[in-house]
């Protein structure tokens, strides 16, 4: 069974920076879909940054170039590198990874999930 492990996240004031990594136990490449998606009270959880299996980046409208989502394939391990923090930025952050190959604008498969992490953002 996929398990998929969060760090990072906390507290950080606006215009700061923080970086949420989350590690996969079966990652045997860097050939996975996987995304960060992000929910506060009263929504529904949305897609804030995706990736492909071939490194192709998509993100929310709202990050515009603030945000960078990356595989690091040398530590089995995804992030989210968060710039310019903002105080919309903050609440539930997970992430979610897909195994099969998804390229070409494709829907990833998300099968497996992190627990959450709590992100918040000061004015």
């Amino acid at each position: 069974q996929m398990r998929l492990e969060e760090f990072g996240g906390g507290s950080a004031p606006a215009g700061e920076r923080l970086r949420l990594s989350c590690r996969g136990s079966e990652f045997t490449d860097s050939g996975y879909c996987a995304a960060w998606f992000r929910q506060t009270p009263g929504n529904q959880r949305e897609v804030v940054a995706s990736i492909d299996s071939v490194g192709v980046a998509r993100y929310h409208t709202s990050i515009k170039g603030r945000f960078t989502i990356a595989k690091d394939a040398t530590e089995d391990t995804f992030y989210l590198q968060m710039n310019n923090l903002k105080v919309e930025d903050t609440g539930i952050y997970y992430c979610a990874v897909g195994l099969a190959f998804v390229a070409a604008g494709a829907v990833c498969p998300y099968g497996y999930w992190g627990q959450g992490i709590q992100v918040t953002v000061s004015s």
